[in-house]
C-alpha cells in the first residue's frame, strides 16, 4: 500500500490529485476534471497550472510550508545529554532531601521493577543558588546557565514511560519506546519543509550516537529526506564536500546538462516521483559544496564570539563548536538541529560516583549559556526554540547508605525551554520533596513534543502521515501542549 500523506495544511488534507470522473448526469465531479473539459485554451492553461502546482507539492517534499496556525518559533535546537541527568543535582533544588539524607524511605519502583523497597536518601554533593530576577534555583554545576536563566523555563515534572537507556532515548526523539518510528526533526522537515535548499533541514551535530543509535535521527516511513544529517565535529565534518575546487564550474556545467536531461525525461513520465526525488538530491549535494562549507568556517568569528563559547581558534571538536555551528546553521536557515551530549569519555549515566557530572556538567554549561545568549544579542532568540533534555533522571535514594553514585528514574526528571515563544524565568511544575515523583505540573514526553510542535505552528494531532493503513503522529495518541509556559 502506498502511503499518503498528510502535511501541515490540515487535518485529513491529501496532496495527491484526485481521481478524474464523471457524475451520473455526464458533468464533471471536480473544479480539475471541468478544467480540463473545458473549450478553449483557458481550461487547458488552467488545468496545467492547477496540476503542476499538486505536482510540485507531491514531488517537493523539502518546499516551504506554512504551519497550522502562525508560529512563535521558525526552527528549534534540541540539546540532548545522552545518559539520565540527575534532577536534584542541577535544576531541582529540594532542602528537605537535604535535611532527611541518611533516611529510609520505600520507594515503588527500583531497576525498571515495580515494588516496594527501602532505601536510603542521598542529598546532592553540590549546592544551590537562586539566579537572575526570577530567583530561579540552579546548581552550582551550572553557573553559566544560571546567568541566562531568566530566558530559561525549567520543567522539574518530566517523566517518560520507561527507565531503560535504549527505550526512553528512543521515546524522547521518536515520540515512543515501543517502535521505530520518524524522529521529531524529521516530522518538523515534513510539516515545513526547509528554508534554504543548499543545506539539509535537519542536521545533527554529534561526536557518536547516542542510546537507540541512528533510529533517534531516522525518518522511518516518511521520505527519506527529512532524515537527519549526521555531522561529526573534526577537521572536515563533511568531508565529501570540496569547495571552491577548480573542476567546480565543470561541475556546475553537468549538473545543470543533467538536470536539463533528467526534466526533459520527467516531462514524459509526470507522476514519476523518485525520478524528481533524484533531481533534488542532485540539486541539494551541490548547493552543498557552495554553501556548508562557509557555515563550518569559523575563522570569520571574532576572538570574542570564539572566548564567549570557550573554544580556542582552530578548535573543531567539543560542545562549544557543536553550539557555535548550530547557531551558524541556524542563520542559514536549518530547520530542526540536534546537539547531542556524548563525549569520548562517557556520558551521564553515573551509576557509582555523581562526580562525573561534575566534568560532564562543565562541558556544556558554558557553551550552552553561550548560545542561549549569542542568538539573543543577535535577535534570533526570540524565533528560535532551544530544548534541553535527557531520557530520564536518577533517583534520590539508593540501597546502600551514602552511595557515590544514582541508578536511573523515569518517574521525574528535569528539562528545560528557552526562546521561541516560551516564558523565561519560570520553573514549571515540582517534584514531592524527595524528588520521587511529580507533585504538579507534571510533563510527559508526549507533552513536551505537543508543545515544541505547537511553537512552530503545529497541531500535533493534525501533523499526520498515513501509513500501513493507520494515522501515524510524533505524539502518538497523547500529548497536551503546556500552555502555561507559552509567551
Amino acid at each position: 500500500m502506498n502511503p499518503k500523506p498528510q502535511r501541515a495544511g490540515g487535518a485529513g488534507q491529501r496532496l495527491a490529485p484526485p481521481s478524474f470522473g464523471l457524475a451520473p448526469n455526464g458533468l464533471p465531479t471536480t473544479r480539475r476534471e471541468f478544467l480540463r473539459r473545458a473549450s478553449g485554451g483557458f481550461g487547458a492553461l488552467a488545468f496545467a497550472g492547477l496540476w503542476n502546482e499538486t505536482q510540485a507539492a507531491r514531488t517537493d517534499p523539502l518546499a516551504p510550508r506554512s504551519g497550522h496556525f502562525p508560529a512563535k518559533a521558525d526552527r528549534v535546537i534540541f540539546l540532548y545529554s545522552t545518559g539520565g541527568v540527575s534532577q536534584v543535582d542541577t535544576f531541582d533544588y529540594k532542602p528537605q532531601l537535604i535535611r532527611d539524607h541518611g533516611k529510609a524511605v520505600t520507594a515503588s519502583r527500583w531497576l525498571n521493577k515495580p515494588g516496594k523497597f527501602d532505601r536510603f536518601l542521598i542529598k546532592s554533593r553540590w549546592g544551590f543558588k537562586q539566579y537572575g530576577r526570577s530567583g530561579t534555583w540552579v546548581s552550582d554545576l551550572f553557573p553559566h546557565l544560571g546567568g541566562v536563566i531568566d530566558d530559561v523555563c525549567v520543567l522539574n515534572a518530566m517523566h517518560c514511560d520507561s527507565d531503560g537507556h535504549d527505550k526512553a532515548t528512543l521515546a524522547a526523539h521518536v515520540g515512543t519506546d515501543q517502535a521505530i518510528r520518524p524522529s521529531a526533526g524529521a516530522w518538523v522537515s515534513y510539516g515545513l519543509g526547509t528554508e534554504n535548499r543548499n543545506l539539509p533541514s535537519f542536521m545533527v551535530l554529534a561526536p557518536a550516537a547516542p542510546y537507540a543509535g541512528a533510529q533517534t535521527w531516522g525518518s522511518d516511513f516518511l521520505p527519506a529526506c527529512h532524515q537527519g544529517t549526521h555531522v561529526i565535529p573534526g577537521k572536515e565534518p563533511l568531508p565529501n564536500l570540496k569547495p571552491n575546487t577548480p573542476a567546480a564550474e565543470l561541475q556546475a556545467m553537468e549538473l545543470g546538462l543533467l538536470g536539463k536531461l533528467n526534466r526533459a525525461h520527467l516531462e514524459r513520465r509526470a507522476a514519476d516521483e523518485a525520478l524528481d526525488a533524484r533531481i533534488r538530491s542532485f540539486e541539494t549535494a551541490f548547493g552543498m559544496q557552495r554553501e556548508a562549507p562557509d557555515a563550518f568556517d569559523l575563522s570569520r568569528e571574532t576572538d570574542a564570539t570564539l572566548k564567549l563559547y570557550g573554544l580556542t581558534r582552530g578548535a573543531n571538536t567539543g560542545f562549544g563548536w557543536q553550539c557555535l555551528v548550530a547557531r551558524r546553521l541556524a542563520e542559514r536557515g536549518v530547520r530542526f538541529l540536534e546537539l547531542i551530549d556524548v563525549g569520548s569519555s562517557g556520558n551521564w549515566d553515573s551509576h557509582g560516583n555523581m562526580g562525573d557530572h561534575e566534568r560532564l556538567a562543565k562541558a556544556i554549561d558554558q557553551p550552552i549559556a553561550a548560545l542561549i545568549a549569542d542568538l539573543k544579542q543577535r535577535g534570533m532568540l526570540e524565533r528560535t526554540l532551544l530544548v534541553w533534555t535527557s531520557e530520564f533522571g536518577r533517583t534520590p535514594f539508593h540501597q546502600q547508605a551514602n552511595h557515590l553514585g544514582r541508578e536511573h528514574h523515569n518517574l521525574v526528571f528535569s528539562s528545560w525551554m528557552a526562546g521561541g515563544g516560551v516564558k523565561g524565568g519560570l520553573a514549571y511544575g515540582k517534584s514531592d520533596e524527595h524528588s520521587i515523583l511529580p507533585a504538579e505540573g507534571a510533563v510527559h514526553t508526549h507533552d513536551l513534543h505537543a508543545t515544541m510542535l505547537h511553537l512552530l505552528g503545529l497541531d500535533h494531532e493534525r501533523l499526520t502521515y498515513r501509513y500501513a493503513g493507520r494515522d501515524f503522529r510524533l505524539t502518538d495518541v497523547a500529548g497536551e501542549v503546556v500552555r502555561p509556559i507559552l509567551a
